[in-house]
Parts: C-alpha cells; structure tokens; sequence
C-alpha cells in the first residue's frame, strides 16, 4: 500500500515537472520566442495558455508595447557652420502592423537574432538617430532648427531611421528634441552678440518713439493753436455783435425816452463812482446831482 503510495506521488510529481516545462503564458503585452536549444523556432503574439516541448525547449519574452528611450547628448552643425548640441528621446517597438500574420513573427525572430535584448536595441537606435540628426540639421541654419523647421526635421529623422532600422524588425515611431543647446565655449560669446543687438533694437525703438512722440506733440501744439485761432476770431465776431446790438438798443431807448436814458446812465455812474465810504465836493447846482434834488 505504501509502494502505491509512492508511485502515485512519484508519478505526479513526474507530471507536475512535465507540466511546468511543457506549458506557459503570453502576457497581452508580451511575445514569445521559442527557442530549441538556443535556436529560435518561432514567435506566438497571441495571448494565453501555450505549449512547448518539456527541457529541450525555453521561451524568451518580448515587450511589445510601445517603448521610449532618452537618447544621450549629441552634437552637430548646421548648414550656417553653427555647432549645437542636441538633447533627443525617441518612442520605438518591435514591427507588429499585423500581429497576426507570419510578419509579425519575422519581425520578432529577426530582432532576436540581431539584437536579443531591448538595451542593445536601444543602444543601436540611439547611434542611428543620433548619426541621421547630424546628417538632417546640417541642411537646415540654428535659427530653423530652434523654430521654424523643428517638426519637418523630426519627420524626415524618422524617415531615414526607419531605413536602417528595417533589417532588425523594429520602427521608431516618434523623434524628439528636448533641447538644442550651444556648447559652453559658444555660449558667452553668443549671448553677448544677442544682447548687444537687443540693446541696438531696444535705442532703435525708443529714437523711433521719441521721432513719433515729438511729431504727435507738434500736430497737437498745431491743431491747438488753430482751435484757439479760430476760438479768439469767434468771440471778435459775437463781441462785435454784441456791441452792435447793445449800441442799437440803447439808440432805440435814447429815441423813444430821452429822460428815461439819461435817467439811467445817471444811475449807472452813481453805481460806478460812489462807493461805501466815499465823500464828494462838489458846488451846490452841479448837473451831477440833479436826481438827488
């Protein structure tokens, strides 16, 4: 009965070991490769439960996401002779457009066979994008590169890197340049150049708005002094005429009562002449008094 025993659990401990060498999983975001004693058999993209031939067989795994890589510092010229140095990261993955055709697993066997691991990947899309933004920029001035023409350079680096990149399975997806800077030597005598013409530009501004300051003060000085030209021959013409109506209506008075006019100038001298406080000599029979009688 013990002996039974004993096979029993020799026998599924014999299974157990089959079975953990014959079965594995592929994770949704992985890919197998097969390998027979160390040669690679195949690739499997699909996810799930899959079997392999239990000792003579192992699986290595593939990330098939997409990946993103900081690429080191690299220097170039551009097309005016001006050296930069370029700060890049790029977004890559194994070829997988079809994940179910045989392509998809050409391209999986192909990158295990030239570079077997995801570091040695990276390290040789680095020197391919690296060398293909040298080769790119140089055709283009420092101001394009930091402006302008940025996106069309990134787009023609993906381009030509996806050239070379064919023969190991793999495709950049996306290049881009963190920054373009100037090496330390330059950078001194670069940003004195910048600033000595932002300093030309700003005396350029401020003469060109003295120039029109002066020119708007001038028009105004001009337009003020003919509103106040005009101004003063207004008020001649409305004085005047109102010197001639006053003259009219004290005439048209004088003829209608004489008495009554020389009444009320009368009045309007004593308004003028006596004051508070104030003492007059005159003889007794002066004109001057007559309404005082």
């Amino acid at each position: 009965m013990e002996k039974r025993i004993i096979t029993l659990l020799v026998i599924i401990g014999i299974l157990g070991v089959l079975g953990s060498q014959s079965l594995f999983t592929v994770h949704q975001t992985e890919r197998a490769i097969v390998l027979q004693l160390g040669e690679p058999m195949g690739s499997i993209a699909d996810p799930g439960l899959h079997f392999k031939l239990p000792f003579i067989q192992n699986v290595v795994y593939l990330d098939k996401r997409i990946l993103t890589y900081d690429a080191s510092r690299a220097s170039a010229y551009t097309s005016d002779n001006k050296n930069i140095v370029l700060d890049n990261f790029m977004r890559w993955r194994i070829k997988d457009s079809q994940p179910e055709t045989s392509e998809a697993q050409d391209n999986s066997l192909r990158f295990y066979q030239t570079l077997r691991t995801t570091s040695r990947a990276q390290d040789r899309l680095g020197d391919i994008v690296n060398s293909e933004l040298r080769v790119v920029i140089g055709r283009y001035t420092l101001s394009e590169v930091i402006t302008t023409e940025r996106q069309k350079i990134m787009l023609e680096v993906i381009e030509r890197a996806n050239l070379l990149t064919e023969e190991y399975g793999i495709e950049v997806v996306d290049v881009r340049i963190k920054r373009a800077d100037l090496p330390d030597a330059n950078q001194v005598a670069v940003f004195d150049r910048m600033r000595a013409e932002r300093v030309r530009l700003a005396t350029q501004y401020r003469s060109e708005g003295v120039e029109e300051a002066t020119k708007i003060r001038s028009l105004a000085e001009l337009e003020q002094t003919k509103i106040l030209a005009e101004a003063r021959n207004k008020a001649q013409v409305i004085m005047g005429d109102g010197d001639a109506n006053s003259t009219r209506i004290f005439a048209e008075a004088l003829s209608q009562s004489p008495e009554f006019y020389d009444f009320s100038r009368s009045l309007e001298t004593y308004r003028k002449s006596l004051k508070e406080n104030t003492r007059l000599l005159l003889p007794l029979g002066e004109e001057y008094l007559k309404y005082f009688n």
